[in-house]
């Protein structure tokens, strides 16, 4: 990577935007520049926005971007980084997206927030965004997105990571993929969709899963033969039988780990598709919720080695420590934007501003804060720091701002309308009590 390369994805990503290509353009920059900005407004005053604060915001309302070919840019760029040899692993996951107060943005639903206390309803409204990131070789926050998208109510994230999944396909060519993701999308859905798009997996299995082995044999002499076999669960370990393979291996602490695959097993609602469920089983867990001593994933063949299944999955966590620096760093989650069409412009920039500084890691530029050690591998903040140098050298394909005079304002005795109110969107209506009288209609 030089920085001839790195301007000429700049020049392919500005040509993916039409309506306030330019703003848009310049608020991307901003971001990428900008490392103490914490709003939208406080951005505007980059110097590599050549614009002033309202045009931050009539770019993300008006603003217009080809998806399709951003989304090709973004896969061929960080694809010609790698290896035509080496498995490409990615993950998926689903970000919750807080706007309990947001009472004129539309389709906001109820989430769950798993990470509060235990408390009694562990619930907010707010918005939902899937991903599909590109998982590190070791553990950094480099995640680089190749595709984000927002999940409406009406879908699932699981339904909307198998849109996703189907749009990338045809960008990954004959490479081989191989899909990290947690225990929300260990469902037979998923799966039966990687299968036929011909991704290898590596998921999160919940304990208490239900799988069955092969069909057995009949009951009655003349009865049907069984179409699911004995039962196989993992919180239930008198079904688990005899591992097909088992390997040992020890950590860095010296502590062992057991790794057993159980092939042959399927799901009841897809009897058709074959998996094989690995038990990760490891001396050196606390045993709790957040370390069990027992994981179990499932996987659609043996492609994967077993040794390689903990060092890989664990992998999978360098995704949340790189959407943390995308919440916190980049401002991901705190703009204040009215509607989720404005939101999804948003997270695109957000995840161009991500490419960008993956690009320019090779570069051998970063400033380091005199408490940071300079022997670890650098980080996406630390690179940050270092591109308004970088994007001086780069220039930049927008076009200047044309100002074009004063404005009229509004007309004498123009009163504007409030804006609309939205309600909470219930994926599933609340159900009336058979002795709950309705309230009478007000008059």
């Amino acid at each position: 990577m030089n920085h001839t390369t790195l301007k000429q994805v700049r020049y392919e990503i500005y040509r993916c935007f039409e309506r306030g290509g330019d703003a848009l353009f310049n608020l991307a920059d901003a971001l990428l520049s900008e490392s103490q900005a914490q709003s939208l407004p406080q951005l505007s005053m980059s110097a590599f926005f050549e614009r002033k604060w309202p045009s931050v915001y009539e770019a993300l309302e008006d603003g217009r971007m080809r998806v399709k070919q951003l989304r090709r840019v973004v896969v061929s760029t960080l694809l010609a980084q790698r290896p035509n040899n080496l498995p490409v692993w990615i993950a998926v996951d689903a970000t919750n997206i807080e706007r309990p107060d947001a009472q004129t943005s539309k389709d906001r639903g109820y989430i769950h927030l798993p990470n509060l206390p235990l408390v009694d309803k562990p619930l907010s409204i707010g918005w939902q965004s899937s991903k599909v990131v590109l998982l590190p070789e070791v553990a950094s926050s480099w995640v680089p997105p190749l595709d984000i998208q927002r999940i409406p109510i009406k879908q699932t994230p699981v339904e909307v990571a198998i849109e996703q999944l189907r749009a990338l396909k045809p960008l990954f060519g004959n490479l081989q993929v191989i899909v990290v993701a947690d225990r929300g999308y260990g469902t037979p859905e998923f799966l039966q969709a990687c299968h036929e798009l011909g991704y290898k997996c590596l998921i999160r299995l919940k304990s208490d899963r239900k799988l069955y082995r092969q069909g057995g044999l009949r009951i009655h002499p003349r009865g049907p033969i069984p179409k699911d076999g004995p039962l196989f669960q993992g919180k239930r370990k008198e079904t688990h039988g005899e591992p097909e393979v088992t390997v040992s291996l020890q950590e860095a602490s010296g502590r062992s780990v057991q790794v057993r695959r159980y092939s042959h097993l399927h799901f009841q609602e897809a009897r058709e598709l074959t998996v094989s469920v690995i038990e990760v089983e490891r001396e050196a867990a606390k045993g709790s919720k957040r370390d069990p001593r027992q994981s179990w994933f499932v996987t659609l063949d043996d492609s994967i080695p077993l040794e390689e299944i903990p060092s890989r999955y664990a992998l999978r966590f360098s995704e949340e420590h790189g959407i943390r620096f995308w919440k916190q760093d980049l401002l991901w989650t705190s703009v204040h934007v009215r509607t989720p069409e404005q939101f999804e412009r948003w997270s695109w920039l957000v995840a161009l501003v991500m490419v960008q500084l993956y690009l320019a890691r090779d570069l051998g530029q970063a400033i380091y804060q005199p408490w940071e050690r300079k022997d670890r591998p650098v980080t996406p903040a630390q690179v940050r720091r270092m591109m308004p140098v970088i994007l001086k050298q780069l220039g930049t394909p927008a076009r200047p701002c044309r100002p074009r005079g004063v404005s009229h304002g509004r007309p004498k005795g123009f009163q504007p309308k409030p804006a609309p109110r939205f309600p909470v969107v219930r994926k599933h209506p609340k159900k009336v009590k058979k002795n709950d009288t309705p309230l009478p209609a007000p008059a």
